[in-house]
């Protein structure tokens, strides 16, 4: 090989090595831009989709309990994730639930999606942690965990469990949760306050009915009825002062007690409007575990889905989402 050819095998070679980093970033930035917008409108504008194939989709075995894993189709061997899912009837096979972890493996992941029993009826136990801590061990290597509404619960608690917590890279809470207790003051009376942040609102009397007949052997009858009749007043009584074994129950649901434990970097993503959980508990977390936690309150997004009709011209919420799906990309 001649000299000159050498010297522009060279200089190529070196160009690419230069440019390797700044391709990598652009590629993240297009994906987690598209990822961002399907995600925001449910799917309406599929610009991942169109750019991406479908994963493949398997069976996980996991000694115990349900899981499935949603392998990325690039050329790229996808990054582990595990994603815990909120209030789902039918668990890892809810159609919300699917298209979920599609769209993360399109993203670039390999989703492991564990069925958590409690959220499939509504009664969230302390064992439901153990789907998680499963799916996490089962993975090669650290994985992202992402957990979605209460199952944030979950997700946090095995961020800090001894057997799996050096196996968590980040961890994403989308409208998640940090004092279970808290979270029922709030569905069962419509209050919410932290620090200098207070409100109210009506939730529908059905729903508070419907999930106290999930947890009835939680709550004496007398209790019961006067929950079930609307009594806010009975309701702020048995939380300011809960029995024993409830007062335990709750603290072993609540991620805020072990919130410094977790070794992992922390995404706390909140929409201002939420009524499913409120903001305030992000704000809670946050405040337990300030060191590597970002926490970003958000208009365009309400519980755990975009808001339609919002104006897309709320710049910065658009890019404070974008640089949370570009890090966690990154993580």
């Amino acid at each position: 090989m001649h000299q000159p050819e050498v010297a522009r095998y060279t200089a190529l070679v070196l160009a690419l090595v230069v440019a390797a980093p700044v391709v990598g970033a652009a590629r993240t930035a297009l994906l987690a831009g598209a990822f961002l917008v399907e995600f925001l409108t449910q799917g309406r504008t599929a610009i991942l989709s169109a750019l991406t194939d479908p994963p493949t989709h398997r069976p996980l075995p996991l000694a115990g309990f349900r899981a499935d894993l949603y392998v990325h189709a690039g050329l790229v061997a996808g990054r582990p994730l595990v994603l815990a899912h909120g209030f789902a009837p039918e668990g890892k096979d809810d159609p919300r639930v699917r298209e979920a972890a599609a769209l993360l493996a399109r993203a670039g992941f390999d989703a492991a999606v564990p069925t958590i029993p409690g959220l499939t009826r509504g009664r969230l136990g302390p064992d439901d942690v153990e789907p998680v801590i499963g799916a996490l061990a089962a993975r090669d290597g650290r994985a992202v965990l992402v957990g979605v509404s209460v199952g944030a619960g979950p997700a946090l608690l095995a961020a800090a469990d001894p057997r799996v917590r050096e196996r968590v890279s980040a961890v994403l809470s989308l409208g998640g949760y940090a004092s279970a207790r808290e979270v029922l003051r709030f569905w069962l009376t419509g209050d919410y306050a932290y620090d200098a942040v207070r409100g109210r609102v009506d939730h529908d009397p059905e729903l508070v009915r419907a999930f106290l007949r999930a947890n009835d052997d939680r709550l004496d009858p007398v209790t019961r009825a006067a929950l079930e009749a609307g009594d806010r007043e009975a309701a702020r009584r048995l939380l300011d002062a809960p029995p024993p074994d409830l007062a335990r129950y709750l603290e072993a649901l609540s991620p805020i007690r072990v919130a410094p434990a977790v070794g992992a970097r922390l995404l706390l993503v909140h929409g201002r409007g939420d009524r499913a959980v409120p903001y305030t508990e992000s704000l809670r977390l946050a405040a337990a575990r300030p060191e590597r936690t970002t926490l970003v309150l958000v208009g365009l997004v309400e519980h755990v889905e975009g808001v339609r009709g919002r104006s897309w011209r709320d710049a910065r919420d658009l890019f404070a989402l974008w640089r949370v799906i570009y890090a966690l990309l990154g993580a």
